[in-house]
């Protein structure tokens, strides 16, 4: 294993971190939505290497259905509560501290079957557009089957039965 390409040549480093104060609003969801996520780090901001969210789940909130991504990997890292989470063969109670990694191809799902609050960060690795699939992901009720199956091919979404 080696380090990555080289992609900064200067010799006295830049003035280009990104500060997000812990009292800034979320970007999807209103206070008591029963998920509501914070962009941490975009991947419009990491040019690509990653994106980093901070999902809140509200008591009994549900999630998405198992399913899979073929080109980002994802990972949970429990902040608080308690996040029911499938790691392709049994569902976990994962907890403060807890952390998975699901692998490109890896069939996973979560949800808070608890009656509190739970809160984790989602890193997806490398960087993608997950913005769009979290802002219009609840319209997708109201589409049609194709529209569905386009937009959830778009956002490498793949759900199992």
């Amino acid at each position: 294993m080696s380090y990555p390409k080289q992609v900064y040549f200067g010799d006295r480093g830049e003035i280009n971190a990104h500060f997000l104060p812990a009292d800034t609003a979320t970007d999807v969801g209103e206070p008591g939505a029963d998920m509501r996520i914070r962009y941490l780090a975009t991947s419009d901001i990491t040019h690509g290497e990653f994106g980093l969210y901070r999902v809140m789940l509200g008591a009994k909130a549900g999630g998405p259905q198992t399913h899979f991504h073929r080109t980002i990997s994802e990972s949970f890292f429990i902040l608080s509560g308690t996040v029911r989470l499938f790691d392709g063969e049994k569902w976990v109670d994962a907890r403060e501290g807890d952390f998975l990694l699901v692998p490109q191809g890896g069939l996973h799902a979560f949800r808070n079957d608890s009656d509190n609050l739970a809160e984790m960060l989602l890193l997806f690795t490398p960087g993608a557009p997950r913005e769009e699939f979290f802002e219009k992901m609840s319209e997708m009720g109201n589409a049609t089957e194709a529209e569905r199956a386009e937009f959830f091919d778009r956002h490498d979404q793949y759900f199992v039965d």
